[in-house]
C-alpha cells in the first residue's frame, strides 16, 4: 500500500501572492514585474499592461518595507498642508498627485489644523514611515519640526510662498505683494479709505495683512481703526459677523479688502441683507480666486493664486531632488493675477 503523498513545504508568505506570482502570471522577469510596477514609465505600454492585468488578477499588493530595504527607498512622499476642507489646499492636492502618480509614490497627507502641535505629531508619525521626502505649507515652522528634518535629512520642499533663504527650496508666490497690489488697484480705482478683515491668522494672512499695511502708508493713508484681525477659522459666516464689526467702528469705509474669498462672500452678502450699495457704497475685494467668485453678483474682484500649479511644480521639485537631479532652480516663484471684476 503506498503512502500519502508528502504536503508541498508552506511558503514563508502563507499564500500571500509574492512580486514572483504576478511575474510569472505576466510572463516576465521578476526585476521587469518590479520595475512595471515602481518605475512604469521606464518599461513597455504592453509590458505595463500586462504586468498591470497580472495585478488585478491576483490581488497583489505589494510589500513597500521589502522594496524600502532593497532600494534604499520607500516611495513615500509625506505632505503637510493646514486644511483638508479648504478648496486652496484641495487643489494643491491635485497638483501634487498628477505630479507624482506615472513615478509611483505613494503621498501619505496630514491635515495640520493650523496647528504647530499638530503638525510636530504629524511629522513624526510621518518620519517613522522613512519617506523620501516632505512637503510643507509655509516656511514658519517650529524648532521641533525644524530639528526632525534636519535629522531625517530627507529633502524638504515649502509651498505657497518664497523663501529669502537661497539653500531652501520653496514654490509658490509673494503673498505680501499680492495683496500690496490688490491695495494699489483700490486706490488706483479711486477708494481711499480701506478695510482690511483677517482671520486664522496662519502666516499667509498676516503677510497679507503687512502687505495692506505697507500699500496704504506709501499713500500716507493707513488708519490701524480699520483694520481687524480675528483667530477664528475662515467662513463666510464669520465674513458676515466681521463686515458689521468693522462698520461699526469704521463706518465710512468706502473699500474693504478681505485675506480671502470667503470672509468677501460673507461681507457682500451681509451688504445685501443691510441695502449697501456693492461697490457704490463700499467695494469688496477678495484673494484666491475660489470657483465662485466670478458668479457672484456682483462678481469679485480678487486675487487668483497658481493652487495647482504649486502643488504640481513643488513634487515635481521634490521628486528631482530625490533622484539626485539638479533643480535648474530652489525658488519657483509662480506669480499671481489680479482678477478685476464688479465687485471693486
Amino acid at each position: 500500500m503506498s503512502s500519502a503523498a508528502a504536503p508541498a513545504p508552506k511558503s514563508r508568505s502563507r499564500g500571500r501572492v509574492t512580486l514572483a506570482d504576478v511575474a510569472r502570471h505576466a510572463g516576465v522577469g521578476t526585476m521587469t514585474a518590479s520595475r512595471a510596477i515602481s518605475q512604469p514609465g521606464m518599461v513597455s505600454a504592453e509590458l505595463r499592461a500586462r504586468v498591470e492585468h497580472a495585478v488585478r488578477k491576483l490581488g497583489y499588493v505589494p510589500n513597500r518595507a521589502a522594496r524600502a530595504l532593497a532600494s534604499s527607498r520607500s516611495k513615500v512622499i509625506a505632505v503637510l498642508i493646514p486644511s483638508l476642507s479648504n478648496a486652496v489646499f484641495t487643489d494643491v492636492l491635485a497638483g501634487i498627485q498628477d505630479a507624482l502618480d506615472q513615478y509611483g509614490y505613494q503621498v501619505l497627507i496630514s491635515d495640520t489644523r493650523y496647528s504647530d502641535a499638530e503638525e510636530e505629531k504629524l511629522l513624526g508619525i510621518n518620519l517613522q514611515s522613512h519617506p523620501d521626502g516632505v512637503l510643507l505649507t509655509g516656511l514658519r515652522q517650529s524648532e521641533q519640526v525644524r530639528a526632525m528634518l534636519a535629522a531625517s535629512q530627507v529633502p524638504v520642499v515649502s509651498m505657497m510662498d518664497l523663501s529669502d533663504d537661497p539653500e531652501d527650496m520653496t514654490v509658490g508666490f509673494s503673498q505680501q505683494e499680492a495683496a500690496r497690489t490688490m491695495v494699489r488697484h483700490l486706490l488706483g480705482k479711486g477708494y481711499r479709505r480701506i478695510g482690511f478683515l483677517g482671520a486664522q491668522l496662519d502666516e499667509r494672512t498676516l503677510k497679507r495683512a503687512e502687505g495692506y499695511r505697507i500699500a496704504l502708508r506709501e499713500a500716507g493713508l493707513y488708519e490701524a481703526r480699520r483694520e481687524l484681525l480675528v483667530p477664528d477659522p475662515s467662513t463666510v459666516g464669520l465674513g458676515a459677523e466681521m463686515l458689521g464689526r468693522l462698520l461699526a467702528v469704521a463706518p465710512d469705509c468706502d473699500a474693504l479688502f478681505c485675506c480671502n474669498d470667503d470672509l468677501a462672500y460673507g461681507a457682500i452678502y451681509q451688504c445685501q441683507r443691510r441695502g449697501i450699495a456693492v461697490p457704490g457704497k463700499l467695494a469688496i475685494a477678495g484673494f484666491n480666486d475660489l470657483p465662485a467668485s466670478a458668479w457672484m453678483n456682483p462678481s469679485l474682484t480678487t486675487i487668483a493664486t497658481p493652487r495647482y500649479r504649486i502643488g504640481y511644480e513643488a513634487a515635481t521639485l521634490l521628486r528631482q531632488a530625490i533622484e539626485g537631479t539638479p533643480p535648474a532652480s530652489r525658488q519657483i516663484d509662480l506669480g499671481f493675477t489680479l482678477m478685476a471684476r464688479e465687485s471693486a
